[in-house]
C-alpha cells in the first residue's frame, strides 16, 4: 500500500545500444516524472537529450555512493514527489546500483512501478540457442582470480544455462579461468547486443580465446552464456587426467592442497583419490 501522500518510484527500462528500442511507456514517464535519477548523468543526459526530454535530474547513482543517496531520494519520494530511476543501459537493478533505493522505497510502503523494455540478458538468452526453461543470472564474476576460480569450479553441475556480464577488460581473463574449470563446455558469447557490430560467438572457452587473441583489439560489452551441464558428470574433463587438472590450478597460484579440493569436487571424486593421483605422478 503507498505510504500517505507519497510519491511514485518507477524503474525505467532504456535501450541497451539501439536507441529504437525504448518503449512509448518509457518516453511518456520519463517525461512525466518530477526527477530522473539516472546511473550516470552525463551518458543518460545524451539519451534524454535525443528524445527531448527536459525533465531534471535528481542526482547521479553510480556505484560508491548508492547507499549514501537512497536518503535524498526517499526525502523526494516521501514529499509527493516522482521519480524515475533508469540506468545506464538496459533494465536498472541487473548489474547497477539502484538496488538499495528500490530496497528502501518497499520497505517505506512508496509504490514501485516498473516500466518494462530492453535487457541484454533476455536478449542474449533468447538469440543464444541454448535452453530458456530453467536458467539463471549470476552478474559478473569476481575481478580477483581466487574467487573467479570458485565460482567457476562451483558450476561444474550446474545443469541450467548461466548467464554472465563482462568487460572487455576482463573476458580473456575469465575465458582463461573458463578453459581450465570447464573446458569441453560449450558457451556463447554475445558482444555489442542490438549495435552495428553486434555479433555472437560459439565454441569452447580455448575456441573462444583463440578466436579473441587473434584480434588487434577486444572491444564492447559482453554478456556470456555457459550450457549446462548433461547428466554425465565428469564428461567436461574429457581425457585430461587428474594430476594434470590440480597443477593447472596450482600454476594458476592455489595451494596443493586448495587445488586437489577443487578437483575433487568439479569431478564429484573423493579428496583422497585425487590426492593419491597427484601423489603418484608426482613420484615419477
Amino acid at each position: 500500500m503507498n505510504a500517505t501522500n507519497a510519491g511514485t518510484l518507477y524503474v525505467v527500462s532504456t535501450p541497451i545500444g539501439n536507441l529504437e528500442d525504448i518503449t512509448l511507456r518509457a518516453l511518456r514517464i520519463l517525461k512525466e516524472v518530477d526527477f530522473i535519477v539516472a546511473e550516470d548523468t552525463r551518458h543518460s543526459g545524451r539519451l534524454l537529450k535525443h528524445f527531448e526530454i527536459d525533465t531534471p535530474f535528481a542526482s547521479s547513482n553510480y556505484q560508491g555512493v548508492e547507499k549514501e543517496r537512497v536518503k535524498k531520494f526517499l526525502g523526494l519520494l516521501k514529499t509527493g514527489k516522482s521519480l524515475a530511476l533508469i540506468s545506464d543501459a538496459g533494465t536498472p537493478l541487473l548489474s547497477d546500483p539502484g538496488y538499495p533505493l528500490v530496497h528502501a522505497a518497499s520497505e517505506a510502503g512508496i509504490d514501485i512501478i516498473p516500466i518494462p523494455g530492453a535487457t541484454a540478458m533476455m536478449a542474449a538468452l533468447v538469440k543464444s540457442g541454448f535452453p530458456t526453461d530453467h536458467f539463471i543470472f549470476d552478474g559478473t564474476p569476481s575481478k580477483k582470480d581466487k574467487a573467479r576460480i570458485e565460482y567457476l569450479t562451483s558450476i561444474a553441475e550446474e545443469k541450467r544455462t548461466i548467464i554472465l556480464y563482462e568487460s572487455s577488460h576482463r573476458i580473456i581473463k575469465t575465458l582463461e579461468t573458463l578453459a581450465e574449470t570447464l573446458p569441453n563446455r560449450t558457451l556463447a558469447l554475445c558482444r555489442e547486443l542490438t549495435k552495428l557490430h553486434e555479433e555472437t560467438l560459439y565454441g569452447t572457452a580455448i575456441e573462444l580465446l583463440k578466436i579473441l587473441t587473434e584480434r588487434n583489439s577486444v572491444k564492447g560489452e559482453f554478456v556470456l552464456l555457459i550450457h549446462g551441464a548433461s547428466s554425465t558428470t565428469n564428461q567436461d574433463w574429457g581425457n585430461l587426467p587428474m594430476e594434470d587438472h590440480v597443477s593447472q590450478f596450482i600454476e594458476q597460484g592455489e595451494s596443493p592442497k586448495e587445488a586437489i579440493k577443487m578437483v575433487a569436487k568439479l569431478r564429484n571424486l573423493p579428496k583422497r583419490e585425487v590426492y593419491n593421483a597427484f601423489e603418484r605422478a608426482k613420484a615419477k
